[in-house]
C-alpha cells in the first residue's frame, strides 16, 4: 500500500471514529435529559451496536494505520508529537473500555425500569453521571491528537 492511500485511510478512520463518538454521546446524553426509561433502553441499546459495528473497528484501524504511517516515513515513535499522540491514545482508550461498560449498565438498568414500570434508579444515575465525566477527558484527548496530527510540532 502507498503512503497517500494509508494516510486516507487513517484520516477517514480518524473522522469515523470521532464523528461516531459524538453522535453516541449526543443522542445517549439526550435520551438520558428526557428521562424515559423505555427511549434510554432503546438509544443505549443502538449505542452500544454502533461502538461496536463503528467505533471498535475505527479504533484498531486508527492504531494500525498511524503506526505503519510512521514507520513508512522513518518518523520514530519517540518524536514529541508522535509520542504524544500514542499517549492520548492511551488515555481515550483508559477511558472509552469503562464507557462500554457504563453504557450496558445505562441499558440494562433503563430496561429493568422500563419492564417493571418504576422509575430510573439512582445505579443509572451514576452510571450515566460516570459516563458524562469520562467523555470529557476523551473528548479533549482526540482534539489534542487532531491539532498534534495536524501541527507536528517537534
Amino acid at each position: 500500500m502507498d503512503y497517500f492511500t494509508l494516510k486516507w485511510i487513517h484520516i477517514l478512520s480518524s473522522t469515523l471514529l470521532f464523528g461516531t463518538g459524538l453522535g453516541i454521546a449526543f443522542f445517549l446524553w439526550m435520551a438520558h435529559r428526557r428521562g424515559d426509561a423505555r427511549e434510554i433502553a432503546a438509544t443505549a441499546s443502538t449505542v452500544v451496536l454502533a461502538d461496536a459495528c463503528f467505533t471498535a473497528p475505527a479504533v484498531v484501524v486508527q492504531f494500525a494505520s498511524g503506526l505503519w504511517l510512521a514507520q513508512m516515513a522513518g518518523l520514530p515513535l519517540t518524536m514529541f508529537w508522535l509520542k504524544t499522540a500514542l499517549v492520548l491514545f492511551f488515555v481515550i482508550g483508559a477511558c472509552w473500555l469503562p464507557v462500554l461498560w457504563l453504557q450496558l449498565r445505562a441499558r440494562d438498568l433503563a430496561r429493568a425500569a422500563a419492564a417493571a414500570g418504576t422509575p430510573l434508579p439512582p445505579a443509572y444515575v451514576r452510571a450515566m453521571r460516570w459516563w458524562f465525566w469520562l467523555g470529557w477527558p476523551a473528548f479533549l484527548s482526540v482534539i489534542a491528537i487532531f491539532w498534534l496530527m495536524v501541527h507536528k510540532p517537534v
